[in-house]
């Protein structure tokens, strides 16, 4: 996302929707966003705001840096030599920022992310990574919490997969119904955690859920 000069960007997952996306010229972004200073009452010349149009592009960037990694080359690298092992990996807590594609307003939160290996194993990080690629973009919480563990399914083909999701969301909290400390709950169970009640309540209880969902 730093190309400074209008182009076509296409979607880098297959499970997405790959048409090409035509992108602005960094200096029209910019400029946009001194429109949208205008409409909101203020002067973007005034001395406070003169550099806000750069400050805010550059953010975005950062904010939606995940159009540019693909999350199933992140999991392409993985290992066989495991002495057999085939218990759970998981990852918890993994924090994320990502932004409401509906009101372009961060959602905050953590991902416990796990599978059961057949053959394979990834790096650790490699999990991490995954969840950061899909939050960096414009989001809702269900369509990612499915993108992460579909994509690991897809790379590792493991016996299961399961992925929590628990974030708040600022088009909740800051604007409409205004309600802080209201966080929103998603889990996605595939394999062995969606058709074995046992290995669905380990999973749980090693995150600290003692009651059950519901394995969409």
């Amino acid at each position: 996302m730093t190309s400074g000069t209008a182009g076509q960007v296409a979607a880098v997952n297959p499970t997405l929707d790959t048409t090409p996306v035509s992108r602005p010229s960094r200096e029209e972004a910019e400029r946009a966003v001194e429109v949208l200073l205008r409409w909101a009452g203020d002067d973007p010349k005034r001395e406070g705001l003169l550099d806000t149009p750069k400050r805010v592009v550059r953010a975005y960037e950062d904010f939606f840096s995940g159009y540019e990694i693909d999350p199933d080359d992140l999991l392409r690298r993985t290992f066989e030599e495991t002495d057999g092992y085939d218990e759970m990996v998981l990852l918890r807590d993994i924090r994320f920022e990502s932004h409401c594609e509906h009101h372009v307003v961060p959602i905050i939160g953590r991902a416990h992310v796990a599978y059961l290996p057949k053959k394979r194993v990834v790096g650790i990080s490699k999990l991490a990574r995954v969840v950061e690629a899909y939050s960096k973009r414009l989001q809702i919480q269900e369509k990612m919490t499915a993108q992460i563990a579909n994509s690991i399914q897809t790379a590792l083909e493991p016996r299961g997969v399961a992925v929590v999701v628990e974030a708040a969301h600022q088009c909740m909290t800051t604007r409409g119904i205004h309600k802080p400390g209201v966080s929103m709950v998603t889990s996605r169970m595939l394999g062995a955690f969606r058709d074995n009640a046992g290995t669905r309540r380990e999973f749980l209880a090693l995150i600290g859920k003692s009651q059950s969902y519901e394995a969409s």
